[in-house]
C-alpha cells in the first residue's frame, strides 16, 4: 500500500475529502518522524514499535572497484513487529485459492 491509497481509503472511510485525509496522514507521519530525530521511541499496542539504532562508522568496500571506504556512522530508523499484528498477518486466509498448474494437478 502506498501513502497515496491509504489516503484514499482514509477519505473513503471516513468520508472525507482528499485533502483534509491527506492532512491527517502527513501529521501522523510528521510526528513519527519528529519522535524518532529526538530519539524517542513510538509504540503502537499490538501493532509495533519504531526505534533509532545508532551505528558506528567502519570501513567497508565499494562491490564494483573494491576499493576501501570509510562509512560514517549512522542512525537509522528500526521496526520491531508487535505479536498482534504478526499473528494477524499470519493467521491471515487468503480469500483467493492459489492458482494450480497442470503439473502438480495430475501428478
Amino acid at each position: 500500500m502506498t501513502k497515496s491509497e491509504l489516503i484514499e481509503r482514509l477519505s473513503e472511510q471516513l468520508n472525507l475529502p482528499a485533502g483534509k485525509a491527506e492532512q491527517i496522514v502527513n501529521c501522523i507521519f510528521d510526528s513519527m518522524v519528529h519522535a524518532l530525530r529526538e530519539g524517542r521511541g513510538i509504540e503502537i499496542r499490538g501493532f509495533g514499535s519504531f526505534t533509532v539504532r545508532e551505528y558506528r562508522s567502519y570501513e567497508g568496500r565499494n562491490p564494483r572497484t573494491g576499493d576501501t571506504v570509510q562509512v560514517g556512522e549512522k542512525r537509522l530508523p528500526f521496526f520491531k513487529v508487535g505479536k498482534e499484528l504478526r499473528e494477524r498477518v499470519n493467521n491471515y486466509v487468503n480469500p483467493r485459492p492459489a492458482a494450480v498448474d497442470s503439473e502438480s494437478a495430475s501428478g
